[in-house]
């Protein structure tokens, strides 16, 4: 059992830590009015997700995964971090925190100030697109001009390949080098702090089991319980926001 659940054990955990791993999920970024995925009232009760396969092969998928994402009917963007992103963006600025690993794809992370390669985005991010032949980066807002003047459905001007949102969908494989990346950090951290993740979703949801069996720490702060609280050294049941926000004060 974790023992203890109060926001001043907390902080002594992460200041007795040689190097944290943040880890966060939906739950950090509702705190921004970022829908989640899975529960009543999310993205996927909302709308049916448009696997990989149906993408790549069906052009009218295609135009209708474009139409979601330059109409922002999924909310995933546009959206300001919260006190909890900003904590976790002092973490790393104090060198506390050597990496975020997150399951989102709001990009909040970066905006909160978090340079971008200490964020390992597991799942993508829904702001910019990429080409799934070369991978040249592709900016929506370039995108959206020929789609909403002419209906022209995104392809890379570098090598005339798909082009699609850089959100790893349904059916699509894990990226290999953030999972590499992902799992590098686990193994190096003392104290995994896991923000707002219901720990469900695999492989995803393994770093803190992999964290917890060489050694680490895990610290869960999240409003409901998960599975994993069991194994845990510190479960906060709390607000994300304001918890980190108290435990790790600007200035």
């Amino acid at each position: 059992m974790p023992r203890s659940q109060s926001r001043s054990d907390l902080a002594r955990l992460i200041d007795e830590a040689r190097r944290v791993v943040v880890f966060t999920g939906a739950g950090i970024s509702t705190e921004s009015g970022i829908p989640d995925f899975r529960s009543p009232g999310g993205v996927w009760s909302r709308m049916k997700p448009i696997y990989f396969q149906e993408f790549v092969s069906d052009p009218d998928k295609r135009r209708e995964a474009w139409s979601r994402a330059f109409s922002g009917r999924a909310g995933w963007t546009g959206r300001a971090p919260n006190q909890g992103h900003h904590a976790v963006a002092r973490l790393v600025a104090r060198g506390k925190a050597g990496a975020v690993i997150t399951q989102n794809v709001d990009n909040l992370h970066q905006d909160s100030g978090v340079p971008a390669d200490k964020v390992i985005e597991l799942h993508g991010n829904a702001s910019y697109a990429k080409c799934l032949e070369c991978g040249e980066r592709h900016e929506l807002a370039e995108l959206k001009v020929g789609f909403e003047k002419a209906g022209e459905i995104p392809y890379c001007r570098v090598c005339g390949g798909l082009v699609k949102t850089a959100v790893i969908s349904f059916g699509q494989a894990m990226p290999e080098l953030e999972m590499r990346r992902a799992e590098a950090e686990t193994l190096d951290c003392d104290l995994f702090l896991v923000l707002g993740s219901s720990l469900v979703v695999y492989p995803a949801a393994g770093f803190p089991i992999l964290a917890k069996r060489n050694g680490a720490r895990l610290a869960i702060v999240n409003r409901e319980a998960t599975e994993m609280d069991e194994i845990a050294d510190l479960v906060l049941h709390d607000e994300i926001g304001p918890a980190l926000g108290e435990i790790v004060p600007a200035g």
